[in-house]
């Protein structure tokens, strides 16, 4: 295998989990520093950013367009590996991938770009509908599309296609939690059952790409130093 390709799937695999870390210690820091906000209404939203700081909630959404694009380009480094009568599987894993990477991207720079630039400028009319603290938003719904529907397809497809190497166990492991988190997760969004979202979306993936990460890194450094030895 290309050196490029190996070094390309550590680094995608690190960022991954970094940017989760970061992700949780931007939530601890929120939950700390100010009560978490739940979403009234739109007066009460703005009351709740002009008297708290916002720098964690912007950290968190900036790492996350980083884990989406780090993920897609993991998929495609994973996808390289998959078993030959099984390549389409992976084919339509980084079909998903992309689509995952896209809609999370676009949800989360509208966040920290077009709704910090509207509160800043107090122009509030039609906001409620880009917020991510507004569940029931057209933009929370995107986003809900991908971490719920694409997401899980993808993982779902890369564990059809990396098929039962033993090398690969930990990470075959860490897509089917994924995938049944997602899945779940986008259950618990469709029928407002906010617990099974928050559990299943933020510990059920979060634990999951745990697994990916930690055994994709473990396994590019194993390739690796054997390619140097």
């Amino acid at each position: 295998m290309n050196r490029i390709v190996l070094n390309s799937g550590l680094w995608s695999a690190t960022i991954c989990l970094a940017a989760f870390i970061v992700w949780i210690i931007s939530f601890v820091a929120i939950a700390i520093q100010a009560s978490l906000f739940f979403w009234t209404n739109m007066e009460n939203y703005i009351e709740y950013v002009e008297n708290s700081s916002q720098f964690f909630q912007y950290l968190a959404q900036g790492f996350m367009i980083l884990f989406s694009l780090a993920y897609m380009v993991l998929t495609l480094v994973l996808s390289e590996f998959a078993l030959s009568q099984r390549k389409l599987f992976a084919k339509i894993a980084i079909v998903f991938a992309i689509m995952f990477a896209l809609v999370s991207s676009i949800h989360y720079f509208v966040q920290i770009s077009y709704v910090r630039f509207a509160i800043a400028n107090n122009e509030y009319l039609g906001l409620e509908h880009f917020l991510q603290s507004n569940p029931t938003s057209f933009l929370s719904s995107v986003n809900m599309l991908g971490w719920t529907l694409f997401l899980s397809l993808s993982t779902l497809f890369l564990y059809f296609g990396l098929g039962s190497i033993s090398l690969q166990k930990g990470i075959r492991i860490g897509l089917l939690i994924n995938t049944a988190s997602c899945f779940l997760g986008g259950i618990g969004y469709l029928f407002q059952i906010d617990l099974l979202t928050f559990i299943f979306i933020n510990l059920g993936v979060g634990l999951g790409f745990i697994l990916i990460t930690f055994s994709s890194i473990k396994f590019f450094l194993r390739l690796i130093n054997n390619k140097c030895a």
